[in-house]
C-alpha cells in the first residue's frame, strides 16, 4: 500500500498497489503491520455502509468528542464521493484546517482519519456507496458536527443543482473554536424529519 501524509498530520490517503495478471488483479487493503509502522491505530470495533441514491447527497460533518473520539479508515464501494475532514486538535499546527480527496470504486483510495477529526462527504454521481471502518462505538451523547457550510471552514464543495441534507446535519449551530462549547443540543426523536432536498 502506498501511504501518503495530507497536509494535517496522522491523515493519510492511502492507494493499493495492485499485483495484476491475466485474472485481473490482487491488492491489499490492510495491513495491520503497516499501519501499526506508521503509529496508526487498527483497533476498528465497528464497519459501517452507506447508500446514497442520488448525486448531491451530502453527510457531515460529523465526530465525536473524548473518550469516544473516533478514528476511521473510509472508502468508496460504488460510485465517487468527494471527502472532506477538518482537524479540530486543539493543539495542532493545523487546527481548524480541511483536506478534501476524491474517493471513488475506480481509484480505490481511502482515507485514514484520526481521531479529533471531523468528517462528511458529498456524492459525486448517483447510486454511491461509501464503507468505513471505525475504531470507537457509536455514542451519541458524544456525538458533535458542524454544518457544512459552516463560515469559519469556507469549504468549497462542488456545486450541484440539487443537495440532499438531512435537518439534523442542518441544524448544526455555527462551529465556536473553544470545543467546551460547541455542545450542540441533541433533536428530539419527535423533531427529525425526513431527508430534506434543498434547491
Amino acid at each position: 500500500m502506498i501511504f501518503q501524509e495530507t497536509k494535517l498530520a496522522g491523515a493519510y490517503v492511502i492507494e493499493p498497489e495492485p499485483i495484476r495478471d491475466n485474472r485481473g488483479f490482487f491488492a491489499r487493503v490492510m495491513c495491520r503491520r503497516e499501519f501499526e509502522n506508521l503509529g496508526l491505530d487498527t483497533s476498528f470495533v465497528q464497519a459501517n455502509v452507506t447508500f446514497s441514491p442520488q448525486k448531491g447527497t451530502l453527510r457531515g460533518m460529523h465526530y465525536q468528542i473524548a473518550p469516544h473520539k473516533e478514528v476511521k479508515l473510509v472508502r468508496c464501494t460504488q460510485g465517487a464521493i468527494f471527502d472532506v475532514i477538518i482537524d479540530l486538535r486543539p493543539n495542532s499546527p493545523t487546527y481548524m484546517q480541511w483536506h478534501a480527496t476524491e474517493l471513488s470504486a475506480r481509484n480505490r483510495r481511502m482515507i485514514y482519519i484520526p481521531g479529533e477529526f471531523a468528517h462528511g462527504y458529498q456524492t459525486l454521481g448517483d447510486d454511491t456507496e461509501v464503507f468505513y471502518e471505525v475504531a470507537q462505538y457509536y455514542a451519541p451523547e458524544y456525538e458533535r458536527g458542524m454544518r457544512w457550510n459552516d463560515p469559519a471552514f469556507t469549504i468549497p464543495w462542488p456545486p450541484v443543482e440539487t443537495l440532499t441534507i438531512s435537518p439534523k446535519d442542518l441544524a448544526w449551530p455555527d462551529f465556536v473554536p473553544n470545543p467546551a462549547k460547541n455542545v450542540p443540543r441533541r433533536m428530539k426523536h419527535s423533531e427529525q424529519q425526513p431527508l430534506w432536498t434543498t434547491p
